[in-house]
């Protein structure tokens, strides 16, 4: 605990220091301006009649970030400081198991231009090609570190341009990232009037040795990936397309290279949307084929998400309810032949959404109106074929193959009255468990929900919720229910429980209960809470990480200075 005292007192010894420079106004102009960011949660993990006895020796464990950032003029600085003392939470990576200054960076910037050495987070495009960010509930940072310059001469040019090794635990990758990226808007090219037009090309290329067994198997040091997109917006309409082509790559399954096994990738992604007062439609078709890309190849297929070096979400609803969450879809970015019953070439699909909202007045708007929202989405894998002879693949660029997923939801959100609001939402999943996490069998499942809030004050307000799981597949039945008060704007608390009573096997019929709840002042929350974690996957943004179940006390603290 000794590392965890350590970043309480850097804490301390910060908040002391902005505390001070807020004293003067003169200070600030002399000396610059100094802001940070503390976060901790801390977990006590405890045995379970119902789940069983915690496995692991260490019961408490922590997950520690403080954050600084100073500025004088044109000059930037900053360091993070993590913690994981004695242990990192259950299932974040093992090389975390550490404490001290993780990330640091210095930067000097202008209206047109800005140098960066040190740890950065860069996006080029949607992520398809490249992202580095930070994720703490998914136990996510993949950051850069090297050097990276942005120039623009122009509002209509703008130019990135990157050396770095990406983070990895507190280390870096043994791969090294060149990038380079720009930025056009054609607006004022083409004299649009009521629209905007853009273009952005981009260059990734990653460059890491070969090991000496697989060294002639007909790929290079280096891979190299190349994007060009174009985007669209005017009145009422709006688009975009972008397309990624990515050289022959070693195929890596579950951390291993595939021996004589190498295949090029390309991605596409292709948005539309239309909207106007009271209707909203968005459409987005996506085709991934050996786009997982990773700073380190034989990272590929790691638990924990490390040196991922592009972002490829999950396009589906994004819920906010325990049991709409049981089964979600992860994209399938990465081809893998372990046998012929479970050959996967990557993924084509998309999602459409609808919103409509019924106008005051009307039969269905009554006297508040009501908003209603479709959404559909359909993913397959691509289809195709593998000589397990040859080591060789031949896919469809736009063939259905085996279908991974699909689900269709209905959400409903009705004002009654000042005091009263409810929402009814409906969802109907296909997911496919033997080509998305490899267990065995189809899953097809109904899900009801059904949420309430009053208006006790205009400072106190109540919430429930109840939610019922239909499914003949898989652990059967779930239903789950929500009770949540907020006495005041800065405290609130909250009771659920999740419940598989239909499992076919009765010890399995287990309650996951939590009771918390937290308190807020200024920048800074306290929150606690007790329950049951359920295992299985917690997605956040359309990736997850898998987590086991557990039961314990957790508490977090968050604040900004």
């Amino acid at each position: 605990m000794k590392k965890l005292l350590y970043l309480s007192f850097a804490l301390a010894c910060s908040v002391g220091f902005a505390q001070t420079q807020d004293d003067s106004e003169d200070k600030k102009k002399d000396w610059g301006t100094l802001t940070g960011g503390f976060e901790s949660i801390v977990q006590w993990y405890n045995d379970d009649t119902g789940l069983g006895k915690f496995a692991e020796d260490e019961h408490v464990r922590s997950n520690n970030y403080l954050k600084l950032d100073y500025n004088y003029g044109n000059w930037f600085a900053g360091i993070q400081v993590e913690s994981y003392a004695p242990m990192p939470l259950l299932n974040y990576s093992p090389k975390l198991d550490d404490s001290g200054i993780a990330q640091y960076y210095a930067m000097y910037k202008t209206n047109k231009l800005e140098v960066t050495a040190g740890y950065f987070y860069e996006q080029f495009g949607s992520g398809l090609i490249l992202r580095g960010w930070e994720n703490r509930p998914l136990g996510i940072n993949n950051s850069f570190r090297g050097g990276r310059v942005k120039y623009q001469p122009s509002n209509s040019l703008s130019f990135t341009g990157m050396y770095a090794r990406q983070r990895d635990g507190f280390e870096v990758s043994e791969g090294e990232i060149f990038a380079f990226n720009s930025e056009i808007d054609l607006t004022n090219l083409f004299k649009l009037q009521s629209s905007s037009l853009s273009a952005g090309f981009s260059y990734v290329g990653r460059k890491e040795d070969i090991p000496e067994e697989f060294q002639n198997t007909g790929f290079d040091e280096m891979t190299n990936a190349f994007s060009a997109r174009l985007d669209y917006s005017g009145n009422s309409f709006y688009s975009g397309i972008e397309y990624i082509t990515k050289s022959d790559d070693a195929i890596v399954n579950s951390q291993r290279f595939i021996e004589n096994f190498v295949e090029p990738g390309s991605a596409l992604l292709v948005n539309l949307g239309y909207s106007q007062k009271g209707l909203g439609i968005d459409a987005t078709f996506r085709r991934l084929e050996n786009m997982n890309f990773f700073s380190e190849r034989e990272a590929s297929g790691n638990v924990f998400n490390e040196n991922i070096m592009n972002y490829l979400p999950g396009l589906t609803k994004q819920h906010d309810y325990l049991l709409t969450n049981i089964y979600v879809y992860q994209s399938q970015p990465a081809i893998s032949v372990p046998d012929p019953s479970l050959l996967k070439f990557g993924e084509i699909g998309g999602q459409v959404d609808i919103f409509y909202n019924f106008k005051k007045g009307t039969a269905l708007g009554g006297k508040y109106g009501t908003k209603v929202a479709l959404n559909a989405s359909y993913w397959a894998g691509l289809k195709g074929d593998f000589n397990f002879t040859d080591r060789n693949a031949e896919i469809e660029y736009f063939g259905f193959g085996q279908k991974y997923f699909s689900e269709y939801s209905l959400e409903v959100r009705k004002k009654w009255n000042r005091k009263w609001q409810s929402i009814f939402y409906y969802v109907n999943q296909y997911y496919n468990q033997r080509f998305i996490t490899d267990q065995r069998g189809e899953v097809n499942s109904n899900i009801a929900v059904v949420e309430s809030t009053y208006r006790i004050s205009s400072r106190q307000s109540a919430r429930m919720e109840l939610q019922h799981l239909w499914t003949p597949d898989d652990n059967k039945n779930w239903a789950g229910a929500t009770l949540e008060f907020n006495l005041t704007p800065r405290l609130s608390f909250y009771v659920n429980d999740i419940y598989n009573y239909g499992n076919d096997d009765k010890d399995e019929q287990i309650h996951y209960y939590n009771v918390g709840g937290s308190f807020a002042r200024g920048a800074t929350r306290f929150a606690v809470n007790y329950g049951r974690q359920r295992g299985g996957l917690v997605c956040v943004g359309g990736v997850c990480r898998f987590v086991p179940q557990s039961t314990g006390v957790t508490f977090n603290i968050t604040t900004a200075f």
